[in-house]
Protein backbone atom coordinates (compact mmCIF):
# COMPACT_ATOMS: atom_id res chain seq x y z
CA UNK A 1 0.00 0.00 0.00
CA UNK A 2 1.34 3.42 -1.02
CA UNK A 3 -0.35 6.61 0.19
CA UNK A 4 0.46 10.20 -0.79
CA UNK A 5 -1.29 12.91 1.26
CA UNK A 6 -1.04 16.35 -0.37
CA UNK A 7 -1.82 18.94 2.30
CA UNK A 8 -2.40 22.38 0.72
CA UNK A 9 -2.67 25.07 3.36
CA UNK A 10 -5.58 27.56 3.27
CA UNK A 11 -7.36 25.91 0.34
CA UNK A 12 -10.93 27.03 -0.25
CA UNK A 13 -12.94 24.31 -2.06
CA UNK A 14 -15.16 26.65 -4.07
CA UNK A 15 -12.02 28.10 -5.70
CA UNK A 16 -11.26 24.73 -7.36
CA UNK A 17 -12.60 23.73 -10.74
CA UNK A 18 -13.67 20.30 -9.49
CA UNK A 19 -15.88 22.07 -6.92
CA UNK A 20 -17.47 24.30 -9.56
CA UNK A 21 -15.20 27.35 -9.74
CA UNK A 22 -15.34 29.30 -12.99
CA UNK A 23 -11.60 30.00 -13.10
CA UNK A 24 -9.01 27.39 -14.13
CA UNK A 25 -7.10 27.41 -10.86
CA UNK A 26 -6.64 23.65 -10.49
CA UNK A 27 -6.19 21.64 -13.71
CA UNK A 28 -4.15 18.89 -12.05
CA UNK A 29 -6.50 18.52 -9.09
CA UNK A 30 -9.45 18.53 -11.48
CA UNK A 31 -7.95 15.62 -13.43
CA UNK A 32 -7.28 13.79 -10.18
CA UNK A 33 -10.90 14.34 -9.14
CA UNK A 34 -12.11 12.48 -12.23
CA UNK A 35 -11.09 9.22 -10.53
CA UNK A 36 -11.58 10.23 -6.91
CA UNK A 37 -14.33 10.55 -4.37
CA UNK A 38 -14.94 14.28 -4.00
CA UNK A 39 -16.28 15.08 -0.55
CA UNK A 40 -18.70 17.98 -0.57
CA UNK A 41 -19.14 18.38 3.19
CA UNK A 42 -15.78 17.68 4.80
CA UNK A 43 -15.01 19.96 7.78
CA UNK A 44 -12.14 20.54 10.15
CA UNK A 45 -13.27 20.16 13.74
CA UNK A 46 -11.03 22.95 15.03
CA UNK A 47 -9.66 26.01 13.24
CA UNK A 48 -7.30 27.40 12.29
CA UNK A 49 -3.84 25.87 11.61
CA UNK A 50 -2.49 24.45 14.88
CA UNK A 51 -5.85 23.29 16.29
CA UNK A 52 -6.83 21.75 12.95
CA UNK A 53 -3.73 19.66 12.35
CA UNK A 54 -3.53 18.68 16.03
CA UNK A 55 -7.09 17.37 15.81
CA UNK A 56 -6.46 15.49 12.55
CA UNK A 57 -3.20 13.89 13.67
CA UNK A 58 -4.55 13.00 17.13
CA UNK A 59 -8.02 11.94 15.97
CA UNK A 60 -9.58 14.05 18.71
CA UNK A 61 -11.45 17.33 19.08
CA UNK A 62 -9.54 20.26 20.50
CA UNK A 63 -11.94 20.07 23.43
CA UNK A 64 -10.18 16.82 24.39
CA UNK A 65 -6.58 17.55 23.37
CA UNK A 66 -6.63 21.08 24.83
CA UNK A 67 -5.32 22.64 21.59
CA UNK A 68 -7.82 25.25 20.36
CA UNK A 69 -5.61 28.31 19.81
CA UNK A 70 -2.22 29.52 18.65
CA UNK A 71 -0.75 31.03 21.83
CA UNK A 72 -1.16 30.73 25.58
CA UNK A 73 -2.24 27.55 27.36
CA UNK A 74 -4.59 26.60 24.53
CA UNK A 75 -1.67 26.08 22.13
CA UNK A 76 -0.31 23.13 24.13
CA UNK A 77 -1.94 19.74 24.66
CA UNK A 78 -3.30 18.77 28.03
CA UNK A 79 -0.69 17.08 30.17
CA UNK A 80 -1.19 13.33 30.47
CA UNK A 81 -0.45 13.62 34.16
CA UNK A 82 -0.09 10.50 36.27
CA UNK A 83 -1.34 8.29 33.43
CA UNK A 84 1.66 9.18 31.26
CA UNK A 85 3.86 6.19 30.58
CA UNK A 86 7.38 6.10 29.20
CA UNK A 87 5.84 7.61 26.07
CA UNK A 88 2.83 9.92 25.95
CA UNK A 89 -0.66 9.56 24.48
CA UNK A 90 0.28 11.24 21.20
CA UNK A 91 2.93 8.59 20.62
CA UNK A 92 0.54 5.82 21.60
CA UNK A 93 -2.54 6.88 19.67
CA UNK A 94 -1.62 9.38 16.94
CA UNK A 95 -2.65 8.90 13.32
CA UNK A 96 0.92 8.20 12.22
CA UNK A 97 1.51 5.76 15.09
CA UNK A 98 -1.60 3.83 14.05
CA UNK A 99 -0.38 3.70 10.45
CA UNK A 100 3.05 2.50 11.60
CA UNK A 101 1.45 -0.30 13.57
CA UNK A 102 -0.39 -1.24 10.39
CA UNK A 103 2.98 -1.63 8.66
CA UNK A 104 3.42 1.69 6.82
CA UNK A 105 6.64 3.68 6.67
CA UNK A 106 5.60 7.24 7.57
CA UNK A 107 7.34 10.38 6.29
CA UNK A 108 6.54 14.08 6.14
CA UNK A 109 7.86 17.05 4.19
CA UNK A 110 6.51 20.04 6.08
CA UNK A 111 7.61 23.00 8.23
CA UNK A 112 4.42 22.78 10.29
CA UNK A 113 5.79 21.29 13.52
CA UNK A 114 8.46 23.97 13.82
CA UNK A 115 6.15 26.80 12.70
CA UNK A 116 3.85 26.22 15.67
CA UNK A 117 6.31 24.51 18.05
CA UNK A 118 3.94 21.55 17.77
CA UNK A 119 6.47 18.89 18.66
CA UNK A 120 3.74 16.38 19.51
CA UNK A 121 2.67 16.54 15.85
CA UNK A 122 5.79 14.55 14.85
CA UNK A 123 4.66 11.52 16.87
CA UNK A 124 4.73 8.36 14.78
CA UNK A 125 6.81 9.65 11.88
CA UNK A 126 9.80 7.58 10.79
CA UNK A 127 11.22 10.34 8.62
CA UNK A 128 10.89 14.14 8.84
CA UNK A 129 12.00 16.76 6.31
CA UNK A 130 11.65 20.39 7.41
CA UNK A 131 12.05 22.91 4.55
CA UNK A 132 13.05 25.36 7.25
CA UNK A 133 11.17 28.61 6.56
CA UNK A 134 8.24 28.14 8.91
CA UNK A 135 5.49 28.12 6.28
CA UNK A 136 6.78 30.98 4.13
CA UNK A 137 8.18 28.44 1.66
CA UNK A 138 6.85 28.41 -1.87
CA UNK A 139 6.09 25.06 -3.45
CA UNK A 140 9.36 25.01 -5.38
CA UNK A 141 11.13 24.86 -2.00
CA UNK A 142 9.07 21.89 -0.79
CA UNK A 143 8.03 19.62 -3.64
CA UNK A 144 11.51 18.87 -5.09
CA UNK A 145 12.34 17.14 -1.79
CA UNK A 146 9.18 15.06 -2.19
CA UNK A 147 10.08 14.20 -5.77
CA UNK A 148 13.52 13.04 -4.64
CA UNK A 149 11.86 10.97 -1.92
CA UNK A 150 9.59 9.32 -4.49
CA UNK A 151 12.56 8.65 -6.78
CA UNK A 152 14.29 6.81 -3.91
CA UNK A 153 11.30 5.10 -2.32
CA UNK A 154 8.32 5.21 -4.68
CA UNK A 155 8.74 1.73 -6.13
CA UNK A 156 8.77 0.25 -2.66
CA UNK A 157 5.61 -0.69 -0.84
CA UNK A 158 3.84 0.20 2.38
CA UNK A 159 4.62 3.91 2.69
CA UNK A 160 2.71 7.05 3.66
CA UNK A 161 4.14 10.37 2.51
CA UNK A 162 2.73 13.72 3.70
CA UNK A 163 3.65 16.74 1.54
CA UNK A 164 2.62 20.19 2.79
CA UNK A 165 2.59 23.32 0.58
CA UNK A 166 1.51 26.82 1.65
CA UNK A 167 1.10 28.95 -1.48
CA UNK A 168 -2.60 29.93 -1.06
CA UNK A 169 -1.78 31.39 2.38
CA UNK A 170 -1.21 35.15 2.69
CA UNK A 171 0.95 36.90 1.66
CA UNK A 172 0.15 35.86 -1.89
CA UNK A 173 3.55 35.16 -3.41
CA UNK A 174 3.29 33.14 -6.61
CA UNK A 175 6.52 33.94 -8.53
CA UNK A 176 6.21 37.03 -10.72
CA UNK A 177 7.34 35.20 -13.86
CA UNK A 178 4.00 33.39 -13.94
CA UNK A 179 2.15 36.67 -14.34
CA UNK A 180 -1.58 36.81 -13.62
CA UNK A 181 -3.40 33.97 -15.31
CA UNK A 182 -6.74 35.42 -14.17
CA UNK A 183 -6.27 38.97 -15.43
CA UNK A 184 -9.21 38.62 -17.83
CA UNK A 185 -11.40 36.43 -15.61
CA UNK A 186 -14.31 37.98 -13.69
CA UNK A 187 -14.61 37.84 -9.94
CA UNK A 188 -17.05 35.45 -8.28
CA UNK A 189 -20.52 36.78 -9.02
CA UNK A 190 -21.35 37.63 -5.41
CA UNK A 191 -18.40 40.04 -5.15
CA UNK A 192 -20.10 43.22 -6.29
CA UNK A 193 -19.35 46.89 -5.64
CA UNK A 194 -22.25 46.94 -3.19
CA UNK A 195 -20.70 44.05 -1.30
CA UNK A 196 -17.23 45.66 -1.37
CA UNK A 197 -18.59 48.98 -0.11
CA UNK A 198 -20.32 47.20 2.76
CA UNK A 199 -17.07 45.57 3.84
CA UNK A 200 -15.21 48.88 3.40
CA UNK A 201 -17.56 50.60 5.83
CA UNK A 202 -17.31 47.74 8.32
CA UNK A 203 -14.52 46.85 10.72
CA UNK A 204 -12.40 44.13 12.24
CA UNK A 205 -9.01 42.51 11.71
CA UNK A 206 -8.50 41.70 8.01
CA UNK A 207 -11.45 43.84 6.95
CA UNK A 208 -11.30 45.85 3.74
CA UNK A 209 -9.55 48.87 5.28
CA UNK A 210 -7.20 46.66 7.33
CA UNK A 211 -6.47 43.55 5.23
CA UNK A 212 -3.06 43.24 6.89
CA UNK A 213 -4.65 42.56 10.29
CA UNK A 214 -5.36 45.72 12.25
CA UNK A 215 -3.58 47.86 9.65
CA UNK A 216 -3.35 48.04 5.85
CA UNK A 217 -0.81 45.86 4.02
CA UNK A 218 2.40 47.92 3.94
CA UNK A 219 4.95 45.34 2.73
CA UNK A 220 6.32 46.06 -0.76
CA UNK A 221 7.73 42.52 -1.07
CA UNK A 222 4.29 41.22 -2.00
CA UNK A 223 3.05 43.02 -5.13
CA UNK A 224 0.09 40.65 -5.46
CA UNK A 225 -1.31 41.98 -2.15
CA UNK A 226 -3.02 45.41 -2.35
CA UNK A 227 -2.66 47.94 0.43
CA UNK A 228 -6.44 48.10 0.99
CA UNK A 229 -9.56 46.89 -0.78
CA UNK A 230 -10.62 50.41 -1.69
CA UNK A 231 -11.93 49.65 -5.20
CA UNK A 232 -13.12 46.78 -7.35
CA UNK A 233 -9.69 46.79 -8.99
CA UNK A 234 -7.95 46.23 -5.66
CA UNK A 235 -10.48 43.56 -4.73
CA UNK A 236 -9.76 41.80 -8.02
CA UNK A 237 -6.02 42.08 -7.36
CA UNK A 238 -6.62 40.40 -3.99
CA UNK A 239 -8.67 37.48 -5.34
CA UNK A 240 -6.33 37.07 -8.31
CA UNK A 241 -3.45 36.82 -5.84
CA UNK A 242 -5.22 34.11 -3.84
CA UNK A 243 -6.17 32.20 -6.97
CA UNK A 244 -2.61 32.42 -8.29
CA UNK A 245 -1.46 30.83 -5.04
CA UNK A 246 -3.86 27.95 -5.66
CA UNK A 247 -2.77 27.68 -9.29
CA UNK A 248 0.89 27.61 -8.28
CA UNK A 249 0.30 24.89 -5.67
CA UNK A 250 -1.63 22.93 -8.30
CA UNK A 251 1.26 23.31 -10.76
CA UNK A 252 3.52 21.50 -8.30
CA UNK A 253 0.85 18.90 -7.55
CA UNK A 254 1.18 18.05 -11.23
CA UNK A 255 4.94 17.57 -10.77
CA UNK A 256 4.27 15.21 -7.85
CA UNK A 257 1.89 13.16 -9.96
CA UNK A 258 4.47 13.08 -12.75
CA UNK A 259 7.04 11.73 -10.28
CA UNK A 260 4.68 8.91 -9.31
CA UNK A 261 4.09 8.12 -12.98
CA UNK A 262 7.84 8.11 -13.70
CA UNK A 263 8.31 5.68 -10.80
CA UNK A 264 5.61 3.48 -12.32
CA UNK A 265 3.31 3.65 -9.30
CA UNK A 266 0.78 6.38 -10.14
CA UNK A 267 -2.06 3.99 -10.88
CA UNK A 268 -1.65 1.98 -7.68
CA UNK A 269 -0.97 4.81 -5.21
CA UNK A 270 -3.70 6.16 -2.94
CA UNK A 271 -3.73 9.94 -3.34
CA UNK A 272 -5.46 12.19 -0.82
CA UNK A 273 -5.74 15.98 -1.13
CA UNK A 274 -7.10 18.24 1.59
CA UNK A 275 -6.32 21.33 3.71
CA UNK A 276 -5.98 22.44 7.31
CA UNK A 277 -8.68 25.08 6.85
CA UNK A 278 -10.35 27.14 4.17
CA UNK A 279 -10.29 30.94 3.94
CA UNK A 280 -12.77 33.77 4.42
CA UNK A 281 -12.83 35.99 1.35
CA UNK A 282 -15.43 38.58 2.30
CA UNK A 283 -17.57 36.61 4.73
CA UNK A 284 -18.08 38.61 7.95
CA UNK A 285 -15.99 41.35 6.29
CA UNK A 286 -12.85 39.22 6.66
CA UNK A 287 -10.41 39.02 3.74
CA UNK A 288 -7.69 36.41 3.47
CA UNK A 289 -7.79 34.93 6.94
CA UNK A 290 -9.29 32.10 8.96
CA UNK A 291 -10.91 33.67 12.00
CA UNK A 292 -14.25 31.90 12.48
CA UNK A 293 -15.87 28.51 13.10
CA UNK A 294 -18.07 28.84 10.03
CA UNK A 295 -18.53 27.51 6.51
CA UNK A 296 -15.95 29.80 4.93
CA UNK A 297 -13.15 28.60 7.22
CA UNK A 298 -13.99 25.06 8.36
CA UNK A 299 -15.26 23.45 5.16
CA UNK A 300 -12.25 22.07 3.30
CA UNK A 301 -11.79 20.11 0.09
CA UNK A 302 -11.18 16.38 0.21
CA UNK A 303 -10.29 14.22 -2.76
CA UNK A 304 -9.49 10.53 -2.27
CA UNK A 305 -8.28 8.45 -5.20
CA UNK A 306 -8.17 4.83 -4.13
CA UNK A 307 -7.14 2.34 -6.84
CA UNK A 308 -9.83 -0.23 -7.52
CA UNK A 309 -12.52 1.72 -5.65
CA UNK A 310 -12.89 5.23 -7.08
CA UNK A 311 -12.42 4.92 -10.85
CA UNK A 312 -14.83 7.18 -12.69
CA UNK A 313 -15.22 9.37 -9.61
CA UNK A 314 -18.21 10.15 -7.43
CA UNK A 315 -19.39 12.74 -4.93
CA UNK A 316 -19.97 12.13 -1.22
CA UNK A 317 -22.45 14.62 0.27
CA UNK A 318 -22.50 13.37 3.88
CA UNK A 319 -21.24 15.39 6.83
CA UNK A 320 -17.71 14.36 7.87
CA UNK A 321 -14.99 15.61 10.18
CA UNK A 322 -11.44 15.52 8.82
CA UNK A 323 -10.45 12.91 11.39
CA UNK A 324 -13.24 10.63 10.13
CA UNK A 325 -11.35 10.09 6.90
CA UNK A 326 -8.11 9.63 8.86
CA UNK A 327 -9.85 6.87 10.82
CA UNK A 328 -11.07 5.43 7.52
CA UNK A 329 -7.52 5.30 6.12
CA UNK A 330 -6.34 3.42 9.22
CA UNK A 331 -9.05 0.80 8.78
CA UNK A 332 -8.59 0.59 5.01
CA UNK A 333 -4.92 -0.39 5.43
CA UNK A 334 -5.76 -3.05 8.01
CA UNK A 335 -5.04 -1.03 11.15
CA UNK A 336 -7.12 -0.38 14.23
CA UNK A 337 -8.54 3.04 15.09
CA UNK A 338 -7.33 3.93 18.63
CA UNK A 339 -10.01 3.72 21.29
CA UNK A 340 -9.57 7.34 22.40
CA UNK A 341 -10.36 8.79 18.95
CA UNK A 342 -13.36 10.96 18.16
CA UNK A 343 -12.84 10.12 14.48
CA UNK A 344 -15.14 7.40 13.17
CA UNK A 345 -14.23 5.25 10.18
CA UNK A 346 -16.62 5.01 7.23
CA UNK A 347 -14.49 2.37 5.48
CA UNK A 348 -17.39 -0.03 4.92
CA UNK A 349 -19.45 2.60 3.12
CA UNK A 350 -16.40 3.80 1.19
CA UNK A 351 -15.67 0.31 -0.12
CA UNK A 352 -19.31 -0.15 -1.08
CA UNK A 353 -19.53 3.19 -2.89
CA UNK A 354 -22.07 4.41 -0.35
CA UNK A 355 -22.28 7.29 2.16
CA UNK A 356 -22.24 7.18 5.95
CA UNK A 357 -21.88 10.55 7.64
CA UNK A 358 -22.77 12.44 10.81
CA UNK A 359 -26.10 13.90 11.90
CA UNK A 360 -24.38 17.17 12.79
CA UNK A 361 -20.91 18.63 13.32
CA UNK A 362 -19.55 21.02 15.95
CA UNK A 363 -16.72 23.27 14.77
CA UNK A 364 -14.48 25.37 17.02
CA UNK A 365 -12.32 28.51 16.71
CA UNK A 366 -10.07 29.83 19.44
CA UNK A 367 -7.26 31.81 17.78
CA UNK A 368 -9.08 34.80 16.19
CA UNK A 369 -12.44 34.52 17.96
CA UNK A 370 -13.95 32.25 20.59
CA UNK A 371 -16.72 30.54 18.72
CA UNK A 372 -18.43 27.26 17.92
CA UNK A 373 -20.38 26.46 14.78
CA UNK A 374 -23.07 23.81 14.55
CA UNK A 375 -23.45 22.43 11.02
CA UNK A 376 -26.61 20.41 10.34
CA UNK A 377 -29.27 19.58 7.78
CA UNK A 378 -32.98 20.39 8.07
CA UNK A 379 -35.68 19.39 5.59
CA UNK A 380 -33.20 18.97 2.77
CA UNK A 381 -31.35 22.25 3.36
CA UNK A 382 -27.98 22.98 4.94
CA UNK A 383 -27.61 25.27 7.96
CA UNK A 384 -24.90 26.55 10.24
CA UNK A 385 -25.51 28.22 13.60
CA UNK A 386 -22.69 30.20 15.20
CA UNK A 387 -22.38 30.64 18.96
CA UNK A 388 -19.85 33.40 19.63
CA UNK A 389 -18.31 33.90 23.09
CA UNK A 390 -15.77 36.52 21.93
CA UNK A 391 -16.22 38.20 18.56
CA UNK A 392 -12.52 38.87 17.96
CA UNK A 393 -13.44 42.53 17.28
CA UNK A 394 -15.53 41.52 14.26
CA UNK A 395 -19.08 42.38 13.27
CA UNK A 396 -20.69 39.30 14.80
CA UNK A 397 -23.64 38.72 17.10
CA UNK A 398 -23.61 36.18 19.96
CA UNK A 399 -25.91 33.83 18.00
CA UNK A 400 -26.31 33.73 14.22
CA UNK A 401 -27.98 31.28 11.82
CA UNK A 402 -27.45 30.89 8.07
CA UNK A 403 -29.16 28.83 5.39
CA UNK A 404 -26.15 27.65 3.39
CA UNK A 405 -28.30 26.17 0.63
CA UNK A 406 -29.67 29.62 -0.21
CA UNK A 407 -26.96 31.83 1.28
CA UNK A 408 -23.57 30.09 0.94
CA UNK A 409 -21.61 33.25 1.80
CA UNK A 410 -23.46 33.79 5.10
CA UNK A 411 -24.90 37.23 4.40
CA UNK A 412 -28.39 36.91 5.95
CA UNK A 413 -28.71 36.08 9.65
CA UNK A 414 -31.91 34.07 10.25
CA UNK A 415 -31.57 33.67 14.01
CA UNK A 416 -34.54 35.92 14.85
CA UNK A 417 -36.68 34.55 12.02
CA UNK A 418 -36.01 30.86 12.81
CA UNK A 419 -35.70 30.41 16.60
CA UNK A 420 -36.77 26.78 16.14
CA UNK A 421 -33.58 26.05 14.20
CA UNK A 422 -31.46 27.97 16.69
CA UNK A 423 -32.95 25.79 19.44
CA UNK A 424 -32.20 22.69 17.40
CA UNK A 425 -28.60 23.75 16.93
CA UNK A 426 -28.17 24.65 20.61
CA UNK A 427 -29.51 21.22 21.49
CA UNK A 428 -26.86 19.62 19.28
CA UNK A 429 -24.21 21.81 20.91
CA UNK A 430 -25.31 20.86 24.44
CA UNK A 431 -25.33 17.17 23.51
CA UNK A 432 -21.84 17.43 22.02
CA UNK A 433 -20.44 19.34 25.00
CA UNK A 434 -21.87 16.73 27.36
CA UNK A 435 -20.24 13.88 25.43
CA UNK A 436 -16.93 15.71 25.13
CA UNK A 437 -16.81 16.45 28.85
CA UNK A 438 -17.51 12.82 29.74
CA UNK A 439 -14.57 11.71 27.58
CA UNK A 440 -12.16 14.54 28.36
CA UNK A 441 -9.27 14.15 30.80
CA UNK A 442 -9.85 17.77 31.89
CA UNK A 443 -12.75 19.40 33.69
CA UNK A 444 -12.31 22.56 31.62
CA UNK A 445 -13.52 23.47 28.14
CA UNK A 446 -10.31 24.90 26.60
CA UNK A 447 -12.23 27.67 24.85
CA UNK A 448 -13.07 28.97 28.31
CA UNK A 449 -9.34 29.01 29.04
CA UNK A 450 -8.87 31.28 26.03
CA UNK A 451 -11.45 33.67 27.50
CA UNK A 452 -9.81 33.62 30.95
CA UNK A 453 -6.39 34.39 29.46
CA UNK A 454 -7.63 37.54 27.74
CA UNK A 455 -9.49 36.38 24.65
CA UNK A 456 -8.29 35.15 21.26
CA UNK A 457 -4.52 35.24 21.07
CA UNK A 458 -4.32 37.14 17.75
CA UNK A 459 -6.64 39.92 19.00
CA UNK A 460 -5.24 40.24 22.51
CA UNK A 461 -4.03 43.76 23.47
CA UNK A 462 -4.96 45.13 20.04
CA UNK A 463 -8.19 46.94 20.86
CA UNK A 464 -7.01 50.33 22.27
CA UNK A 465 -4.93 51.17 19.19
CA UNK A 466 -7.63 49.86 16.89
CA UNK A 467 -10.28 52.06 18.49
CA UNK A 468 -8.07 55.04 17.68
CA UNK A 469 -7.75 53.89 14.09
CA UNK A 470 -11.49 53.41 13.72
CA UNK A 471 -12.15 56.92 15.00
CA UNK A 472 -9.48 58.36 12.71
CA UNK A 473 -11.01 56.70 9.65
CA UNK A 474 -14.63 57.81 10.12
CA UNK A 475 -15.86 54.70 11.93
CA UNK A 476 -16.30 56.08 15.44
CA UNK A 477 -19.66 54.32 15.83
CA UNK A 478 -17.92 50.97 15.40
CA UNK A 479 -15.28 52.02 17.94
CA UNK A 480 -18.00 52.92 20.43
CA UNK A 481 -19.67 49.56 19.95
CA UNK A 482 -16.45 47.60 20.43
CA UNK A 483 -15.52 49.64 23.51
CA UNK A 484 -18.94 48.87 25.01
CA UNK A 485 -18.67 45.17 24.22
CA UNK A 486 -15.11 44.80 25.55
CA UNK A 487 -14.64 47.22 28.45
CA UNK A 488 -11.93 45.07 30.03
CA UNK A 489 -9.76 45.44 26.92
CA UNK A 490 -9.90 49.21 26.63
Amino acid sequence: MRILFIDIDTLRPDHLGCYGYHRETSPNLDRLAENSVRFKNNYVSDAPCLPSRTALWSGRHGFRTGVVGHMGSSADPFNDGETRGFRDSFDATSWMSALRRAGLYTATISPFGERHAAWEWYAGYREVHNPGKGGVESAEEVVPTAIEWIERNGEGDDWFLHVNVWDPHTPYRAPAEHGNRFENDPLPAWMTEEMRQKTWESFGPHSAQEPGGYEPNPDPRWPRVPLQLDSMDSLKQWIDGYDMGIWYADLWVGKLLDALEKAGVLDDTVIIVSSDHSEAQGEFDIWGDHQTADESVCRVPLLIKWPGLTEGGRVDTSLHYHFDWAATVIEMVGGEVPANWDGVSFAGAFRAGEEAGREYLVLSQGAWAVQRGIRFEHEGESFICLRTYHDGHKNMEPVMLFNLSKDPYEQVDLSVERPDLVDKAMGFLADWQHRMMLRSQSNIDPLMTVLREGGPSHTRYQLPAYLNRLRATGRAHHADRLAQLHPDEV
